[in-house]
C-alpha cells in the first residue's frame, strides 16, 4: 500500500508540474547593452511578476496559458510581449529604449493642463476607472497625486495620465492593484471613455473572516465575467456555465439570432499549441442567466426591474485566439458594451485565479 501511495503521489506531482512552465530572460539597455537591474517584469492582469537581478535576468513560473508580459523601467519605453508555454524552451532577450520626451508632449498638445484637476475631475475619473459597482465602493486610490489632467476645448475631451503606476486597494476582493496607466480619455460629445494600461495584482493578507469574504466576493466577480466567458468557450462549456450567444444580424434594430453551433468547425478551430481560434466577426450579444443584473446597474441605466439575465455586447473586429486560461489576443480586437463595460477595475480578477475545486 505504501508503494502504491508513493506512485500515486509522484503521478499527481508530475501532473501538477505539467500545468506550469518557466519563463526566463534578460533585460538590457539599448544604448550600451548593459543589463538593467530591478526592471519590472510581470504578466498583466495577474499577480505574477518579479524584478531583474544584478545581471538583468529574471525567471517566472507561470500556470499554463497565454499572457501579455510587461517589461518596464523608469525613463524607458514599456515593452509588451505575448507569451505562452511555447516560450519555455528559449530565453528572452529584451531590449528597452529610452523614452523620447517630445513624444509625451505631443500626446497632450492642444490640451490645457488643469492645476486643480483632481478636485474638478477626480470623482469622475474614479467612476470611469474603478467603476460604480458595489465592489467599487470598497476601493481606494492610494496615490491620486500622480495623476495629471488635461482638457482640450477643441475636441471637448478630457485626458488623464499618470507619472507613476496607480495603486488601488480593493478591500472587496482582497487585492492591491498596481496599474500602469498609459492613458485615459473621455470624449464628451460621444460619452465614450477609452482606457489603456496594465494591472498587476497583489493578494492582501487578512484575517480568516476577511479571507472567507474575499473568496466569496471573488467567485461572484468571476461568475459571468468576460474571463469566465472566454474560459467557458475554450472548454466548450458555454451552456453548462450559463452563457448564451446571439449574433446581431441587424444593428439598426438590434435584431439577433441564436448562435446555435458555437463549436462548429467553421467558427471554433482548435490549435496545436493548446489554443482555440474563433473565426467570428461583427457584433454578438452574450447573456449570462445564472446571476441577475445588480440592482445598481438596473437603476443606473433605467432598465426594467424584471430583467433576469446579465447582458453584454462584444464588437469583434477580427478573428481572435483563446488560451486555456481565458487570455485572448489580439485584445484590441474586442470591445465591450453592456454589463461587462459597467464592471471596471473594481471587478477585475487575475487570470490565474480559479474557483475552488477546478
Amino acid at each position: 500500500m505504501k508503494y502504491i501511495f508513493i506512485l500515486l503521489s509522484l503521478f499527481w506531482l508530475q501532473e501538477a508540474q505539467s500545468q506550469q512552465f518557466w519563463l526566463r530572460g534578460r533585460v538590457i539597455d539599448s544604448t550600451n547593452g548593459q543589463p538593467m537591474v530591478k526592471a519590472s517584469v510581470f504578466c498583466q492582469n495577474t499577480s505574477l511578476g518579479t524584478v531583474t537581478n544584478n545581471e538583468g535576468a529574471f525567471a517566472l513560473e507561470l500556470p499554463n496559458g497565454g499572457y501579455d508580459l510587461i517589461i518596464s523601467f523608469t525613463g524607458y519605453e514599456k515593452k509588451m510581449i505575448r507569451i505562452s508555454p511555447d516560450d519555455a524552451s528559449r530565453s528572452l532577450d529584451i531590449v528597452l529604449v529610452q523614452q523620447d520626451k517630445s513624444l509625451q508632449e505631443v500626446a497632450v498638445v492642444g490640451s490645457t493642463a488643469i492645476p486643480d484637476g483632481w478636485n474638478r475631475y477626480g470623482s469622475f475619473f474614479l467612476e470611469q476607472f474603478i467603476g460604480s459597482s458595489p465592489n467599487a465602493v470598497q476601493c481606494s486610490l492610494e496615490n491620486p497625486d500622480v495623476l495629471k489632467f488635461y482638457f482640450s476645448k477643441k475636441k471637448n475631451r478630457l485626458k488623464v495620465m499618470a507619472t507613476e503606476p496607480l495603486l488601488v486597494r480593493n478591500q472587496a476582493l482582497g487585492y492591491r492593484i498596481q496599474y500602469q496607466l498609459d492613458s485615459f480619455a473621455y470624449e464628451y460629445d460621444t460619452q465614450v471613455a477609452t482606457l489603456t494600461g496594465n494591472p498587476l495584482f497583489e493578494a492582501l493578507t487578512g484575517t480568516e473572516a476577511e479571507t472567507k469574504v474575499w473568496n466569496q466576493n471573488r467567485l461572484i466577480a468571476y461568475q459571468g465575467s468576460r474571463m469566465h466567458f472566454m474560459k467557458s468557450w475554450y472548454q466548450q462549456r458555454l451552456v453548462e456555465e450559463g452563457f448564451r450567444i446571439e449574433k446581431v444580424i441587424n444593428e439598426a434594430s438590434f435584431e439577433t439570432e441564436n448562435l446555435q453551433q458555437p463549436y462548429d468547425s467553421s467558427i471554433f478551430i482548435p490549435g496545436d499549441n493548446q489554443t482555440v481560434e474563433i473565426l467570428l466577426t461583427g457584433k454578438i450579444r452574450v447573456k449570462y442567466d445564472k446571476e441577475k443584473p445588480h440592482p445598481d446597474y438596473i437603476k443606473l441605466y433605467k432598465l426594467p426591474a424584471q430583467i433576469r439575465v446579465q447582458m453584454s455586447v462584444l464588437q469583434i473586429s477580427e478573428s481572435f485566439v483563446i488560451e486555456q486560461n481565458g487570455y485572448f489576443f489580439e485584445q484590441s480586437a474586442l470591445t465591450n458594451a453592456g454589463y461587462w463595460s459597467w464592471e471596471k477595475v473594481a471587478d477585475l480578477m487575475p487570470y490565474e485565479w480559479r474557483p475552488s475545486g477546478l
